[in-house]
């Protein structure tokens, strides 16, 4: 099954970091988040991806270029060039580098992927959040539920901490609470084909185009996460998650 990885978004709101790169390639632990959410898939035996590349593709596509020679030692005869590698680590995987457009919305870099798609079943998540959510339940949910498309619903952490009261008292402080019972799209997507009937080309939301129209449809199955999810919107995000893979302490790394 095919995982496609939107990552040709702006960043805007992380401009310390995407000036000179794009937000799939900000480093936690010395690995693009990129690499994080493919380890992730990979994990569970999802090894084929389509990457929808965008503003600074070229440094995407660069990273998989180098990265089988640049994972290891190398040998470089300075005389004739040639160079031998040693010790590489490698991945399973098979990875499409397409070019979606520079200017083009989240539906629209689906839609321009029909083509890789159209046959079966596959995945769709954003290149710059986390989890360690069960993918094959999530599949498995997808396919009970026979809708066209399911959602990963996730509640994010709050910003700030909270208080729990004793009437007019402070009992307890929590550390980054539950936002209420508020759901969100957590990303981490499962569609049918069908799916490519509501994109209609690039200034397609997959959101409001697709996903709000197929929840009027009734074609939109949400599958609830209730453990760990993080996004990376800020520089505060990026502390956050290089925090937790420095501890040793990151969810999110269900691999070995």
């Amino acid at each position: 099954m095919k995982v496609v990885i939107l990552a040709g978004g702006l960043g805007t709101r992380l401009a310390e970091e995407t000036e000179v790169k794009p937000k799939p390639m900000v480093e936690i632990g010395e690995k693009p988040i990129l690499w994080h959410i493919m380890k992730h898939y990979s994990h569970y035996g999802f090894n084929e991806f389509l990457i929808a590349l965008g503003y600074k593709g070229d440094v995407i596509k660069r990273y998989f270029l180098d990265y089988f020679s640049l994972n290891g030692s190398l040998t470089v005869d300075v005389a004739n060039g040639r160079v031998q590698c040693h010790n590489q680590e490698s991945e399973n995987w098979l990875v499409h580098l397409i070019d979606t457009g520079s200017d083009t919305l989240t539906g629209g870099r689906v839609k321009r992927l029909e083509a890789w798609l159209r046959d079966e079943t596959f995945m769709v998540t954003y290149g710059d959040g986390v989890s360690n959510i069960d993918l094959p339940a999530l599949l498995r949910f997808h396919r009970a539920h026979g809708r066209v498309a399911t959602v990963t619903a996730v509640r994010p952490p709050a910003r700030f901490g909270g208080l729990i009261f004793d009437g007019d008292l402070v009992a307890d402080f929590t550390e980054k609470p539950q936002a209420g019972e508020g759901w969100i799209n957590g990303g981490f997507l499962v569609f049918e084909p069908t799916i490519f009937d509501y994109l209609k080309g690039d200034q397609s939301s997959l959101e409001v185009d697709a996903l709000e129209r197929l929840a009027a449809d009734r074609q939109l199955a949400a599958f609830r996460h209730v453990d760990f999810w993080q996004c990376m919107d800020h520089l505060r995000d990026v502390r956050l998650l290089r925090n937790l893979w420095q501890k040793g302490d990151a969810p999110w790394r269900v691999w070995a």
